[in-house]
């Protein structure tokens, strides 16, 4: 079963040689789609090296928000600055109009959680051209596949490229329209189709921290996201305790030990070796090994206790937006493949459950599974052709 699923992997990972670039690509176009803070870093970190810049957003609220401001301001790490919007100088030029915002993009980011990813490539689809980038920042697992499964049901027929990112350069802490920056490690990445490197280094200009992956499936597999944030998020409380700073009873915890790094302590974080473990199990059925340790996803994904690389805590609205992208984008992913590997996966199960518990909702109905991006066989040989379709943009 093993050498099946490892074939299985490679006819994922394949592509056509007559479609790889030869030169590293200049990227001076840039859309950005959508409107929350990854969106708005990456058009400042974008407009910062000098690309032409477009915002796109449906919802009039964060179009005016930016428009009424002074522009995206940058503060910490990164280039500092502010970055303004809609003004004759160069600037970041906003838009409702989202064929406007893309027709001449090099390259497209699809931002935000992974229901707005989901719905900017089911409309794409009829406005792609041969050439252009795709990047899903962050990808998560699977994101590509099922990018590329609903451009292709869509009807798209250019020749694109999508890319997997899973991260951004900086960590983010928005105060309104000013982005409080932090760096964050190197973070994986590949393209669909496989090969096409050249596309990874021409956005190094905007991106330097991806580190290039063979395939999506081993940058989906590397996604540690969940693994890292779920046990912060739902198990830093009194009864297992954290790894911050113990303070006396009456005091205040200080500014600087309050980040996310300060909620993983000894007993989360051997839930998170256990979490990675699973993983780990599931991608070496799926062909794919050497995806980094505990140690390595916590730095990447929580950022330090003491440092620049501090990662902040969210609100509670904003970690209850990372458990519902968790459960959706990383955790039934992986229980997806691990079904069909027919392997066992019982503390990324419960991690899901709790979430649902929390959110009120059975968030999992809405994640992403091998089923929902065509891959609907239950035997291998079938399965794998499903994936190799979809990685070549076949029919």
């Amino acid at each position: 079963m093993t050498n099946a699923f490892a074939e299985f992997a490679d006819a994922a990972s394949s592509s056509s040689a007559s479609k790889k670039s030869r030169n590293v690509p200049s990227y001076d176009r840039i859309s950005v789609l959508g409107g929350g803070e990854d969106a708005r870093l990456i058009a400042a970190l974008s407009l910062a090296e000098g690309a032409k810049v477009s915002l796109f957003s449906a919802y009039g609220s964060e179009l005016e928000a930016l428009r009424s401001s002074s522009g995206v301001s940058l503060r910490g790490a990164g280039p500092v600055g502010t970055y303004q919007v809609d003004r004759t100088s160069p600037s970041i030029q906003t838009t409702a109009e989202l064929d406007a915002s893309v027709r001449e993009a090099d390259v497209i980011y699809l931002t935000g959680p992974v229901h707005k990813q989901r719905t900017y490539a089911m409309v794409l689809a009829d406005h792609l051209s041969d050439g252009q980038v795709l990047v899903l920042a962050p990808g998560r697992s699977l994101g590509a596949l099922e990018t590329a499964w609903f451009l292709r049901i869509g009807g798209c027929t250019a020749d694109i490229t999508i890319v997997e990112a899973q991260g951004l350069p900086f960590f983010v802490k928005a105060e309104g329209a000013v982005l409080n920056l932090s760096p964050c490690g190197p973070v994986a990445a590949a393209t669909l189709p496989s090969g096409r490197d050249d596309v990874l280094e021409g956005l190094a200009k905007y991106l330097p921290n991806l580190e290039a992956c063979d395939s999506v499936l081993t940058s989906g597999f590397a996604d540690g996201s969940a693994l890292v944030e779920f046990p912060a998020l739902l198990m830093s409380g009194p009864a297992l305790g954290s790894g911050a700073v113990p303070v006396p009873m009456g005091g205040a915890p200080l500014a600087e030990n309050q980040n996310f790094a300060a909620l993983i302590g000894i007993e989360q974080r051997n839930i998170i070796e256990q979490l990675t473990k699973e993983r780990m199990s599931v991608a070496k059925a799926f062909g794919v090994r050497g995806l980094a340790g505990v140690k390595t996803l916590i730095e990447t994904h929580a950022g330090v206790v003491k440092g620049e690389a501090k990662r902040p805590v969210p609100d509670q609205d904003g970690a209850k937006a990372l458990l519902r992208d968790g459960v959706i984008g990383s955790l039934v992913p992986l229980m997806s493949a691990g079904k069909l590997a027919g392997i066992e996966l019982p503390v990324t199960q419960s991690m899901i459950t709790l979430a649902s518990a929390i959110l009120g909702a059975d968030v999992a109905a809405a994640g992403r599974r091998l089923d929902t991006i065509g891959i609907t066989a239950k035997d291998i040989d079938t399965a794998r052709s499903a994936m190799d379709a979809i990685a070549k943009g076949g029919s």
